[in-house]
């Protein structure tokens, strides 16, 4: 039947068809919300096997998918394909209002709530909210002071990822940002320093 692609077995709760019977028995627990399979480790449940054994995973610590190009390694092969994307570049999901491209459809839908405006991510601790869960997360850091982020030179902690990595160039002495007009470097392009030093140059004045 999957080779005539026929699909016999239909959905009474939908048009949904399906070739085998096992697709529309899985489908069909996203009406009922049905979700079988437990993990005997904790609480979490899912309606299918294969997510139960992904979710497994993230228990053992175990990562069979493994990137050809570096050592990171992933629980899926989903996310190994998105993270092979940061070393070719290549970024198949294009906005239809702009010229932005992203490695991942996700990132695309989150993308896409800057132009709709849309937030719906809220804070349940005040009134802030968020296009995206990420951003939210940080937020309520804002709020139970935690910062995950470690520097491991002197054990200084920040709730950002980012803010860490501009930290430890400080160790480092790393300046990766330049300015065509002499030799001097900064940790980030966005620094007042390299304004102020930029109109020093041109001999813009701020006031």
């Amino acid at each position: 039947m999957t080779h005539t692609r026929e699909k016999p077995f239909q959905c009474d709760l939908c048009d949904a068809v399906f070739s085998r019977k096992g697709n529309l028995k899985r489908h069909v627990v996203t009406h009922t919300g049905e979700k079988p399979f437990q993990c005997d480790l904790c609480d979490v449940t899912f309606t299918r096997k294969s997510h139960l054994k992904y979710h497994m995973m993230t228990h053992t610590g175990e990562k069979p998918f493994k990137c050809d190009l570096c050592d990171a390694a992933f629980i899926g092969k989903g996310s190994l394909k998105h993270h092979a994307m940061t070393h070719t570049g290549e970024k198949p999901f294009k906005c239809d209002l702009c010229d932005s491209a992203f490695s991942q459809k996700g990132l695309l839908k989150q993308h896409m709530m800057t132009h709709t405006g849309e937030k719906p991510f809220k804070c349940s601790l005040c009134n802030a909210a968020f296009s995206g869960n990420g951003h939210l997360k940080q937020h309520v850091m804002t709020h139970t002071g935690e910062k995950p982020f470690k520097c491991d030179t002197c054990g200084t902690a920040f709730s950002k990822k980012c803010n860490l990595k501009y930290h430890v160039m400080t160790h480092t002495r790393e300046k990766p940002v330049g300015n065509d007009l002499c030799d001097a470097g900064w940790i980030s392009s966005g620094t007042a320093l390299l304004k102020h030093h930029t109109k020093r140059h041109t001999g813009e004045k701020p006031f």
